[in-house]
């Protein structure tokens, strides 16, 4: 097998990609306080489509030399907003319809595997902060928390790996649901 040249690829340009539709999926940042993070979970909702990015409390925001590190230019073709809370995110959201789905260990929290999204549905997936997760605040203002299994020794993954995963399972979910 040969490898894809960048011209086989055949990506969009950054002005092609900000008209394209996306899908009906936001991600809201809970204080996320690495700037390596925030650029690979920029450059994961590019991939995927995703609507936009919530970028909350002491989340760093877009110029910056270190988010662009690992976003490699995703910071420009991914829309954003930043909220001085993630509570004011969620209402925001939640007032526009969004469900609110937190991505956490907690009781009674959906298996991914198990993962399911009505028809028409809109999403926003919120990751928290890489010391103490999602706040409690923001979890008890969920309409579903979602935990990703693991099975190693272990308790979490990265939250830019964890906010992939459940990314992706929401582009499949959601793809197939609009098709």
């Amino acid at each position: 097998m040969e490898k894809k040249s960048i011209w086989d690829l055949d990506r969009t340009d950054v002005e092609s990609y900000r008209v394209t539709e996306k899908l009906p999926l936001v991600v809201v940042l809970d204080n996320i306080r690495s700037l390596n993070n925030i650029g690979s979970i920029f450059r994961t909702c590019d991939a995927f489509r995703v609507d936009h990015i919530c970028l909350c409390g002491i989340t760093a925001t877009p110029p910056s030399a270190e988010i662009h590190k690992t976003a490699l230019g995703a910071e420009d073709s991914v829309a954003w907003r930043y909220y001085d809370t993630t509570l004011a995110a969620l209402a925001a959201l939640k007032e526009s319809g969004y469900t609110i789905v937190v991505l956490e260990q907690v009781k009674g929290s959906v298996d991914m595997r198990d993962l399911r999204y009505p028809a028409g549905s809109r999403i926003a997936i919120v990751a928290g902060n890489e010391v103490d997760g999602v706040a409690q605040e923001v979890v008890d203002a969920a309409d579903m928390c979602v935990e990703i299994p693991q099975e190693g020794t272990k308790h979490s993954l990265n939250v830019s790996v964890s906010t992939g995963l459940l990314v992706w399972e929401s582009f499949k979910l959601l793809s197939t649901s609009r098709s």
